[in-house]
């Protein structure tokens, strides 16, 4: 049995209630939500050999520039989740901001990119369980584990946002030690001179944005995969309806997580590439039979006969852990689309027991098993295509959300310097940065042989990524002449209306009453 969204709360709470569980998470829980969310040794498999491929030594300093935007918008999140707590987030923020079209456009662009890495994720998870148990298997039976482990995140997430913090704390903790084992281990080697004719010393070389040759191309293609890389900590302000101090908790938990992530994403990328080196033969990062994932064969050799073993269960904790974290989100931003009557009011159901979005949860991991098991079946090597393809739709729902901050505060430019640099400055440059890069990969990712598949003369990325925004587009349209209530001016339920950022008041009657 399901329950409708409860009816907004007290006047002076900034929270609209829409039936979630209130004061469940703390600051450390949401701090764990934040970092599983991404994923950092799946998607650090997932992307260091095409990092190797497209900047050579120059991945370090990539993870470092990367990590600029997203801080900058960690801190759009923490200035907008602070006047508006609201489990949509972006979608919310930028529908008040820039209006109903172009939120509704920001929240389908933000399930897209999930419902499309999911199929990665399941990926991963169904390669890396036969792998870890020693048994062989062919693309039916990786596959079809896969979507038994979005089932079985599914459940987890559908249970309680308590029980998938829990799960979260386990399943990070296993990746974060053998991940720093591992970069200790391959360090010490590497200085030691037991690494092997491979290896490379460590050097200030590699953080020069400058060295190597890059081109302008070079370096957004590059980029968009290290902000691939960091995407997901977000996640923490998604369960902000759920946190004990809805105003404050979640924004601290985004910020404090792109810190956690850029130690550890420098620490992994230095030490595999000064042990493994970026060659294209043996161990080597750019090597085109472990572009995928070199991870595993350089823990082999780092450490010994149990590192491959030792790197396939953090590989297999990141993505189970980042399949549930992505879940969580995705439901909760269809949850609040259907609460302001973006979506159709069923994704607005809430269980009573366990108080977590029921329609919105299932529809997800349903749609995600339906794209994976469909995209396989179509075009295993599109796969290949889907972490460039993220990046441009991350690329444009974190780029608007910086803008969006910036608008909202703009009148904070003159009396104070701090609130004008943390809510205006900061989220208007990592927006700029974001979106150029988006361009940029747009114009390039056209050609048809920019990644592995293309269809019609057009590469793969470019129909994943802008062909589904497009596609978002069109479905809008046809959205707002069947459902134009909300298209009307973001009237919400239970005759509340919000009027602009932050500000939620009183329908006319209720003005009246007051």
């Amino acid at each position: 049995m399901t329950v409708t969204a409860a009816p907004p709360p007290n006047r002076a709470s900034p929270v609209m209630d829409k039936g979630l569980k209130v004061g469940a998470l703390g600051l450390m829980s949401s701090l764990v939500i934040g970092v599983a969310s991404t994923a950092p040794g799946y998607s650090l498999a997932a992307t260091l050999g095409y990092l190797a491929e497209e900047v050579g030594v120059q991945a370090p300093i990539i993870m470092v520039l990367a990590f600029v935007p997203m801080l900058c918008i960690s801190y759009a999140y923490q200035a907008l989740n602070e006047v508006a707590p609201d489990c949509g987030t972006s979608f919310t923020w930028v529908a008040r901001v820039f209006g109903p079209s172009t939120g509704w456009l920001t929240g389908w662009v933000i399930v897209v990119a999930d419902v499309i890495v999911m199929a990665n994720l399941a990926q991963v998870a169904g390669q890396y369980t036969l792998d870890l148990l020693g048994i062989g298997g062919g693309t039916i039976a990786v596959t079809a584990i896969g979507c038994v482990w979005i089932v079985a995140m599914t459940i987890i997430a559908f249970l309680g946002i308590e029980l998938s913090a829990r799960t979260q704390a386990l399943l990070l903790t296993v990746e974060i030690v053998i991940l720093l084992a591992f970069s200790v281990t391959a360090l010490v080697k590497v200085y030691a001179g037991n690494a092997g004719g491979q290896a490379l010393t460590p050097s200030l070389a590699w953080f020069n944005p400058f060295a190597g040759g890059m081109t302008w191309s070079t370096l957004s293609a590059g980029f968009l995969l290290a902000v691939f890389i960091y995407w997901g900590w977000d996640s923490a302000v998604s369960t902000n309806e759920e946190t004990d101090d809805p105003v404050v908790t979640p924004g601290r938990a985004a910020v404090t997580s792109t810190l956690i992530l850029l130690v550890t994403f420098v620490l992994v990328t230095v030490a595999a590439q000064a042990y493994a080196g970026i060659g294209t033969t043996g161990i080597g990062l750019a090597n085109p039979a472990t572009l995928d994932d070199p991870l595993s064969a350089i823990g082999q050799a780092v450490l010994g006969g149990w590192g491959a073993k030792a790197l396939f269960l953090a590989i297999l904790t990141s993505a189970a852990a980042s399949t549930q974290t992505t879940i969580l989100p995705t439901a909760r931003t269809t949850l609040a689309m259907a609460v302001y009557r973006a979506l159709p009011r069923c994704f607005a159901e809430v269980h009573p027991r366990y108080m977590t979005p029921s329609v919105s949860t299932w529809a997800m991991g349903g749609v995600s098993v339906a794209f994976y098991a469909g995209l396989v079946w179509l075009s295993k090597d599109a796969l290949n295509d889907l972490i460039a393809s993220m990046g441009l739709l991350i690329a444009f729902y974190y780029g608007l959300t910086g803008f969006a901050a910036a608008w909202a505060f703009r009148q904070e430019l003159r009396p104070s310097p701090q609130r004008a640099l943390k809510k205006v400055l900061l989220p208007l440059l990592g927006g700029i940065v974001l979106l150029a890069a988006f361009g940029l990969t747009a114009v390039d990712s056209y050609a048809a042989g920019f990644g592995e598949t293309a269809w019609l003369g057009i590469g793969g990325v470019f129909l994943l990524g802008i062909g589904s925004i497009l596609l978002g587009a069109f479905i809008m349209i046809g959205y707002r002449l069947v459902a134009p209530d909300y298209f009307r001016g973001t009237t919400m339920t239970n005759g509340v209306v919000v009027t602009e950022i932050g500000e939620i008041v009183p329908a006319d009657h209720d003005r009246e009453e007051g």
